[in-house]
């Protein structure tokens, strides 16, 4: 299971146990509802299998969120993500290799337009370069890839003194904007 790295808003960066088992399957599959405990199920498995009672009963209790692959056009299922929201505890976006970048605009847009306050996870191919523009645009859960070190991993949230642009977590640098 890949570590988990906790980012809050207004916290410090910490490993965390994960006790959600990411689910990886075919839109005809219907074994999610047989995986025990918290799992993560793609968007496109929602959208076709979600409206069932066994779904809805087990994401109301906490136990059932989502995972947006880059292909997803989550403007074009804004109806029901904005039903979704209130349903799941958690969001997550499927980075399937490091160098795709629309995992990236997928975050900014949950944060921005859709107004998404909850946790918002990044799982995948992650890498350790990756957190802090991540953690940018408002990501603040990161499950590693498994060759990567949670000691560095967590050592990159304090490596930057100044931020020279505005973010999801804050603006920039009070030192920074006053050089202008």
């Amino acid at each position: 299971m890949p570590k988990l790295i906790r980012y809050p808003k207004q916290g410090q960066a910490q490993l965390v146990p994960n006790d959600w088992q990411v689910f990886r399957a075919t839109e005809g599959e219907e074994s999610a509802a047989l995986t025990p405990g918290k799992v993560i199920v793609p968007f496109t498995w929602w959208t076709s299998h979600g409206a069932k009672e066994q779904y809805q009963g087990r994401a109301l209790k906490g136990e059932i969120s989502v995972w947006f692959a880059p292909e997803d056009d989550i403007l074009a299922h804004r109806d029901v993500i904005l039903a979704g929201l209130k349903l799941w505890p958690i969001l997550a976006i499927d980075f399937p290799v490091f160098r795709d970048g629309r995992g990236y605009s997928t975050a900014a847009l949950l944060r921005e337009r859709f107004g998404w306050d909850g946790e918002l996870r990044a799982i995948g191919d992650v890498l350790i370069d990756q957190l802090l523009p991540l953690s940018r645009v408002g990501f603040d859960s990161f499950a590693i890839r498994n060759d990567q070190s949670p000691e560095v991993a967590l050592a990159q949230f304090n490596s930057v003194a100044y931020q020279f642009q505005n973010d999801w977590r804050a603006e920039r640098s009070q030192k920074q904007a006053s050089l202008k």
